[in-house]
């Protein structure tokens, strides 16, 4: 399925963009809509037997607070996050919210991953809280055509939420070992570039407005930088809508080295989570995270941005509009909108 992307692109949509999108178009944005893995980062390193509802949403305070102000958009979930940061004052209203929509983990399909919409959420929901963009996870294999269809018609479901209500819509997409396939081998690694590219081709082909994509290759074992830019090529043409690099929970240091040459390449920014703070659960000490926190995170946020800044093609262009005219407006739009 093939759209017209301006077509799609209500003033709602618009609107939403621009508030989770720089005044230059770049997507700078910091996820931490992390629940069940968060939960489990905690209690291996603090050997917690339980971390309860207020201490995951004191971290996410703690990380919004933090990092909101030097962020476009920040992603949280409708668990431990959205409504406790807006409550609590420490998400401003410059910076842009996007909300999750899918339950946490997956629903095991053997060999695949079905993604599950979180129960009693909904696009009417994300809007009336004042939401600026709603954002699904969908783990995805297009070598899987039962599953991915599967997964093609919950993004479909959801999409047709989101035009009805115009709220942007954003699509993370990650691939999975299957069968003999694990992280000890390289047989992941040398399907990865195709995987993601062609993830891209089939899930941006139905009306998304952002794509959230991993780094089409893995640096582990792609080390070559002509490849690398060659694979963030392929991406951007095979995405017909604007995109951004994931972090997927990398050491930040290859995290930087994929945005600078994704940005180069095509992608309109990031959704960084876990590899820009991931130690914070080092820090049992609520002093020391926070010291943590305002001093090497909120640094490496400020090296990313510069970095989009500098490179990254704003999302208006991607889609070949200009930022002085997003959509046309007729007289009386107002009657049928």
């Amino acid at each position: 399925m093939d759209c017209n992307r301006t077509a799609i692109l209500g003033i709602g949509k618009i609107r939403g963009l621009q508030q989770i999108s720089t005044p230059g178009g770049i997507f700078i944005m910091c996820a931490m809509d992390h629940r069940g893995s968060l939960k489990a980062m905690i209690e291996k390193e603090q050997l917690d037997d339980e971390v309860d509802y207020q201490e995951l949403v004191e971290y996410k305070l703690e990380l919004c607070a933090a990092l909101a102000p030097y962020s476009s958009a920040i992603l949280l979930d409708p668990n431990y996050g959205a409504a406790q940061c807006i409550s609590r004052g420490v998400l401003p209203g410059h910076t842009g919210l996007l909300v999750s929509i899918e339950a946490t983990g997956y629903e095991s399909a053997q060999p695949g991953r079905i993604t599950a919409l979180l129960n009693n959420w909904s696009v009417e929901k994300i809007r009336r809280m004042g939401a600026s963009a709603v954002k699904l996870l969908v783990y995805y294999r297009p070598d899987l055509n039962e599953v991915a269809k599967k997964q093609l018609k919950t993004i479909k479901r959801v999409a047709e939420e989101c035009l009805k209500y115009d709220i942007p819509f954003l699509v993370e997409t990650q691939t999975y070992p299957i069968n003999d396939e694990n992280t000890k081998t390289s047989k992941l690694a040398v399907l990865k570039p195709g995987l993601v590219i062609e993830t891209a081709r089939q899930v941006a082909s139905l009306p998304i407005d952002v794509l959230k994509s991993e780094f089409p290759a893995d640096l582990k074992h792609e080390a070559d930088r002509s490849k690398l830019i060659q694979y963030c090529r392929q991406l951007d043409e095979a995405s017909p809508v604007p995109w951004v690099i994931l972090s997927a929970g990398v050491e930040y240091e290859a995290f930087r080295k994929e945005v600078e040459i994704a940005c180069s390449s095509g992608a309109s920014g990031f959704l960084g989570g876990r590899a820009i703070w991931q130690e914070i659960v080092h820090f049992a000490d609520k002093k020391d995270r926070l010291k943590f926190l305002s001093t090497t995170v909120v640094d490496r946020l400020k090296e990313l941005a510069d970095i989009a800044t500098k490179y990254a093609v704003p999302w208006y262009r991607k889609l070949g509009i200009k930022a002085s005219e997003l959509a046309a407006v007729p007289e009386n739009w107002y009657v049928n909108y």
